[in-house]
């Protein structure tokens, strides 16, 4: 394939991402964010249409009455947010076994929650990495620069010295480059160790959120013979015999140590974690995600 050949691959991509995502967000997703991110301010300000995820408590019956359909009472926020998406894409992001690779379903999650903060009128930024920062797109307004950001996340291919994975470099990064206080999205899969430092750190000084991509056959291996593995980061390769149930129920055991290893980081921090597969309906995760938060919000 040419260069042209996968620019163009790239933006048909990019182009149904962006049409899913608004769709998304349009139709489900909006309210939840503005409940689970947007301080509820002190000054009333307007009024707007009910969406859904709204809080119910916002709802002005009078006006609802007026004007036939559900109405809200919008405040004026005390600040303006910034959302810093961070995305690993390191030599295993690439991998997926079903219809989407563990950085397609990053990308789609980052566009969900970008289109989101664009309509909300917040600014969006960007941060790649892998075995270090790779690229940073501060945070600014609209949706052209969330496209950007989608094409960017796709197209990006660090240098062989680079595939590695460092959550660490990432957040350091993050806490000397952000001056104010941001929104971060941490979207990885999170195999590197050790995270608990790092996480530490950057929730700390900014609100943190890790998304957790995951693909079905890295947490069970099928009954398949002999294989050989690969591990995409670093180049090393083992044959396993995969009719071996021992080996099955110990990897298995592995991975699930590792996925509650991440779980247990971020509940020790308090950051917000999900767990977003690239065989299942990740909006329906961000949504669980997003009504927790909106929850402790409004204890």
């Amino acid at each position: 394939m040419t260069d042209d050949e996968h620019i163009e691959e790239v933006m048909n991509r990019v182009h149904k991402l962006e049409l899913k995502a608004r769709r998304l967000v349009r139709e489900s997703f909006a309210g939840e964010y503005q409940s689970s991110f947007r301080g509820q301010g002190l000054d009333f300000d307007d009024f707007r249409e009910y969406q859904h995820g709204d809080e119910i408590r916002f709802i002005d019956w009078n006006v609802t009455a007026r004007m036939g359909s559900p109405y809200i009472r919008k405040f004026r926020e005390e600040r303006e947010l910034a959302v810093i998406l961070a995305v690993d894409i390191s030599g295993s992001a690439d991998f997926g076994s079903v219809h989407f690779s563990k950085r397609e379903a990053a990308a789609e999650a980052a566009a969900i929650l970008g289109f989101s903060a664009a309509g909300n009128g917040d600014k969006v930024g960007l941060l790649l990495f892998a075995g270090e920062p790779i690229l940073f797109v501060p945070a600014a307004k609209g949706t052209r620069h969330v496209l950007r950001m989608i094409r960017e996340i796709l197209m990006a291919n660090p240098a062989p010295a680079q595939r590695g994975t460092s959550i660490s470099q990432a957040c350091d990064f993050l806490i000397r480059t952000l001056r104010r206080k941001a929104f971060v999205f941490m979207i990885s899969d999170f195999f590197d160790d050790p995270i608990d430092k790092p996480l530490g750190k950057l929730a700390r000084k900014h609100e943190t959120i890790a998304l957790q991509i995951s693909d079905p056959l890295e947490l069970s291996l099928p009954k398949a013979g002999k294989v050989v593995l690969t591990d995409p980061e670093t180049g090393w390769e083992v044959m396993v015999n995969t009719n071996n149930a021992n080996l099955r129920m110990g990897y298995e055991k592995l991975m699930r140590r590792q996925s509650e290893g991440v779980s247990a980081v971020c509940k020790k921090h308090g950051i917000d974690h999900a767990q977003l597969f690239t065989d299942r309906d990740r909006l329906r995760d961000l949504h669980t995600l997003l009504k927790k938060r909106a929850k402790k919000r409004t204890r």
